[in-house]
């Protein structure tokens, strides 16, 4: 199918647009290189250099044989991306282009505003994109399990049913977010799904864990396709600094207690999460909530296990314990379903000792390019 790919040169982006094409789908991307500026902005490079996506597309063809066609500009930038969507007419549209980063969320006013507006006002005008162009598009937007917060009972995937005074309703799962970037993940969710009740547009809300990973199947055979790796207090999800904090031979930074358990999945199945859900779209009006991930880990199990496949790599990984930046609960219940992908068909990928010692390896040929001063938290709330 024709799928358009929004913030196609991000973490997920790039790997999902080469993923996709490989398998036969027609891809284009859009991207106004936020995360890149971003990157210089606050000097928080990510681990390997990267091409340009103009450069990325064209080596990915030289290479492979598949077109990605590239398209740079602004998804709030509404007359632009509805010529887009008019040349490319796309049966499916992938919203990765929301800034996706809690910590530069919660930095000050200027980071909040700019969260607010990009990640609600790109998710109104796919909205009406689709609807201008072709209501039967269908919309799968990247959502985050973070709009759940630590609830103390079991976190559905995306409703609720409750009984009260005799009568039962389906409602939205509550959300309670625990920073600002998770609140407009939420607020956008509200918005597609009064879309579909007003309009009858199709959604699929991917409320995704924290993802980790290098290196997938297109991007092995050249590292200059690789994908947009930070390891930094910013951008770096917590096992992907946790590697490079084990090849640094700086100790892991566990946050507080450290019994902070979330859901969490490899790169590789990120890909093949939103091919499924492109595969096996949402009915018409329908908006349908999975809960993408795999396991679930406290930050003390990852910290443990990297230092386990540290040791057998023959790194000396250290643990320690500091103040936590973050007002989050440390110690709490927790027990998300996720049925939805998997009955979809996902053959997940699980986080084993092989795999770390690869990531570590990989990680290990660019020791002399890891920043330590990027490591610490610098952002609280």
């Amino acid at each position: 199918m024709r799928v358009l790919i929004l913030g196609g040169d991000g973490y997920l982006g790039w790997p999902t647009a080469m993923y996709l094409s490989r398998r036969g789908h027609d891809v284009a991307v859009v991207d106004n290189y936020f995360r890149r500026r971003a990157c210089i902005e606050l000097n928080r490079e990510p681990l390997v250099p990267v091409p340009n996506l103009h450069q990325r597309a064209a080596l990915w063809e030289a290479r492979s044989g598949f077109r990605v066609g590239v398209h740079i500009g602004d998804v709030c930038d509404y007359p632009f991306l509805r010529q887009i969507f008019r040349e490319f007419q796309p049966e499916g549209v992938i919203h990765y282009a929301e800034q996706p980063a809690a910590p530069y969320s919660m930095m000050g006013h200027r980071q909040a505003i700019f969260t607010l507006t990009n990640n609600l006002v790109s998710t109104a005008n796919v909205i009406y994109a689709v609807k201008e162009t072709d209501i039967n598009c269908h919309i799968v937007k990247l959502g985050t399990m973070g709009v759940y917060g630590t609830p103390n009972i079991d976190i559905e995937e995306g409703y609720l049913e409750v009984e009260h005074k005799g009568r039962k309703h389906t409602f939205l799962y509550p959300k309670t977010p625990g920073s600002l970037y998770h609140l407009t993940k939420a607020q956008d969710g509200d918005l597609l799904y009064f879309y579909c009740r007003m309009w009858g547009i199709r959604v699929t809300d991917l409320n995704q864990g924290p993802v980790y990973g290098i290196v997938t199947e297109e991007s092995q055979q050249d590292e200059r396709l690789y994908s947009i790796f930070n390891y930094d207090d910013i951008f770096g999800t917590v096992l992907n600094r946790f590697l490079v904090q084990a090849v640094a031979g700086v100790p892991l930074t566990v946050y507080g207690k450290g019994g902070q358990v979330r859901g969490y999945l490899n790169i590789k199945d990120t890909m093949a999460c939103v091919e499924l859900a492109l595969l096996h779209p949402a009915a018409a009006g329908q908006y349908r909530v999975f809960n993408q991930f795999v396991e679930t880990f406290s930050v003390n199990d990852l910290a443990a296990r990297v230092q386990e496949a540290g040791r057998d790599l023959g790194l000396n990984v250290t643990i320690q314990n500091i103040p936590n930046p973050r007002l989050e609960a440390e110690e709490h219940y927790y027990n998300p379903a996720h049925t939805g992908l998997l009955a979809l068909g996902l053959e997940p990928h699980y986080l084993n000792p092989a795999v770390l010692q690869a990531m570590l390896q990989l990680v290990q040929k660019y020791r002399g390019q890891i920043d330590e001063q990027l490591i610490l938290p610098q952002v609280q709330w």
